[in-house]
């Protein structure tokens, strides 16, 4: 999931929607992170397991004003599974409790040896775990709230390599931190008429404060007498602050329609980046300038037989950045998504799911230059392709 660290996928139905409607859906436990208050229509406990494998595609091509020689990076992207738990207690038929274990936010990039980028990025890995507990009020027949806290572990690993000049080979250089964080999450359910509802989810920033002292292998004796890699580094970033808007519509008892629209506070976002690019000390970490984003999506189930759900829909998200503060170790670029997926209820209490998602994230063209050791890099990524298969269970207590 490199190229879109705020991960819609999180093993749930909602994969096959391409996540449209997923702040008013409310038909399953994973409501419980998709918009809370959605939990009170749910008429008993229950729980959700969802198990995904993500497999991204990602090639770099260098293009013809890259100053630095070297390869392309091969496939910076691979394979990674990941998994969430969702549970909804019904404490009383208007009041709801519910638990949510799964990752939000997550990417990772590893290049080949000696590529054109090596001295911007050779391996940037940043995953998240949280988990939380929310709770759900119905005030009326036609509006519920709910909300709760969550705790949100990151890892944040970067490695780049050094421009020694005088000969001797490229030197290293590793970050490596953990730091926990908290946040929270607030959801508002409206009902005015049986069959159409409108969903709010509001997930708040969390600061994770990385910092460490880097690690060296090779440094010249230059940049070891400037001291390079001595000083602890902060890379202190946010996760972004999310606002969901979701409808869904019940044309007739088979057939139902259902949309998103989303905004993300990407400005907030900080410096996730290590690079050596002069010889001056205080420039070891990129201040990368980001935008916030949009996203927009539709789609449409159908009931097409007994116990059978056919899920179809298509999202997109705006970029974050241009081409000249994109940079490889956050290529994040606009976001196509395409998604399918079959449920079947085997009675009123076991539902299984399957879902497919294909994302494309953009061309992600860079142009940047940060001084003579680390030298200009340009080009684009030529197949910038992830996807993801979901299965679920999900069990009415």
């Amino acid at each position: 999931m490199a190229a879109g660290f705020w991960a819609y996928e999180m093993g749930t139905p909602d994969l096959g929607t391409a996540s449209a409607g997923r702040a008013a859906l409310a038909k399953d436990a994973a409501t419980v992170f998709g918009n809370p208050a959605g939990m009170t229509r749910l008429d008993r406990s229950q729980l959700l397991v969802g198990m995904q494998v993500a497999v991204g595609d990602v090639h770099f091509d260098r293009g013809s004003d890259t100053t630095v020689s070297g390869g392309n990076g091969g496939n910076a992207s691979g394979t990674t599974p990941g998994g969430s738990f969702y549970f909804a207690q019904s404490v009383t038929p208007d009041l709801k409790l519910g638990f949510w274990s799964g990752s939000y936010f997550a990417g990772s990039l590893q290049y080949e040896d000696g590529w054109s980028g090596r001295y911007y990025n050779t391996r940037s890995e940043l995953i998240t775990l949280g988990a939380g507990i929310n709770g759900a009020y119905r005030i009326n027949d036609w509006l519920s709230i709910g909300g709760g806290s969550f705790a949100l572990y990151g890892r944040l690993e970067q490695r780049v390599a050094v421009n020694n000049v005088l000969g001797g080979g490229d030197g290293s250089l590793r970050f490596s931190d953990d730091e926990p964080g908290v946040g929270g999450m607030a959801g508002i359910m409206l009902e005015p008429i049986e069959g159409t509802r409108f969903g709010v989810t509001y997930i708040s920033p969390v600061d994770l404060d990385f910092k460490d002292r880097p690690s060296t292998k090779n440094l010249g004796a230059g940049l070891q007498a400037l001291g390079v890699g001595t000083r602890k580094i902060k890379l202190g970033l946010t996760v972004p602050q999310q606002v969901m808007l979701s409808g869904y519509h019940a044309i007739n008892e088979r057939l139902a329609i259902m949309g998103n629209f989303v905004w993300q506070n990407w400005s907030a976002f900080g410096k996730p980046e290590i690079s050596v690019a002069s010889t001056d000390i205080d420039n070891e970490k990129a201040d990368l300038d980001y935008d916030d984003t949009f996203g927009f999506a539709l789609a449409t189930q159908y009931a097409f037989a007994e116990g059978w759900l056919w899920s179809f829909g298509g999202g997109f998200d705006t970029s974050p950045m241009s081409k000249s503060e994109r940079s490889p170790s956050v290529p994040l670029d606009q976001q196509f998504r395409i998604g399918t997926g079959l449920q079947y209820s085997f009675n009123e209490n076991i539902t299984v799911g399957a879902a497919y998602q294909y994302m494309n994230a953009g061309d992600a063209d860079l142009d940047v230059e940060r001084g003579p050791l680390a030298g200009r890099l340009q080009g684009d990524y030529k197949s910038n392709d992830f996807h993801f298969l979901a299965l679920n269970l999900s069990w009415r207590l």
